[in-house]
């Protein structure tokens, strides 16, 4: 059964929440990590979000996956393996009440089309806060229409992100300067 949809204005914290994180990711498992990127709508200035902070971390090779279940359970993440998306291993803090989690964490490698989409779609955000605020305005409207409905509602999303996404390969591939974190 799909959980329900929660937004909240962009908070500050966010960013200060990454970092914490991020701090504690690689004290634990640092040695397996190539790179470590806040992503998700929390991780742009201003945009609205479920309050959730998503962490997307590549590791060496992803034969490495289980050298990290241990630790990272040490600090709260429940593993939940691939989770629909081949390629991509995700982890959740914490387990149980989908209405307490705190963290998404998604581990790939970082020549993944996952890692590139996320990259891209989170810096095009940045970049253009009009864009930005288009698509909280489409979250809030299907947050609305599919309250209880987390699947529908992220569905739904889906063209929106794409076309962003697009967008920015094409910018990527014609040279215009990206924006780092």
């Amino acid at each position: 059964m799909s959980s329900s949809v929660r937004l909240v204005d962009y908070d500050p914290q966010w960013p200060i929440l990454y970092q914490e994180e991020k701090a504690s990711i690689l004290s634990l498992i640092g040695d397996f990590v190539v790179d470590i990127q806040h992503i998700g709508s929390t991780a742009v200035p201003g945009l609205g979000a479920k309050p959730i902070i998503d962490i997307m971390v590549a590791i060496r090779r992803l034969a490495l996956i289980e050298e990290c279940f241990q630790p990272l359970q040490t600090i709260g993440y429940e593993y939940r393996g691939e989770y629909g998306i081949p390629g991509r291993y995700f982890f959740r803090k914490p387990p149980g009440d989908p209405g307490a989690r705190t963290h998404h964490l998604h581990m790939v490698e970082r020549e993944s089309d996952f890692w590139e989409r996320h990259i891209l779609f989170r810096d095009s955000l940045r970049a253009h806060p009009e864009e930005a605020q288009q698509y909280y305005q489409l979250k809030r409207e299907l947050a609305a229409k599919f309250a209880s409905d987390r699947d529908a509602y992220t569905e739904m999303k889906t063209s929106f992100i794409e076309s962003v996404v697009n967008k920015a390969r094409v910018s990527k591939t014609q040279g215009e300067p990206s924006k780092p974190e």
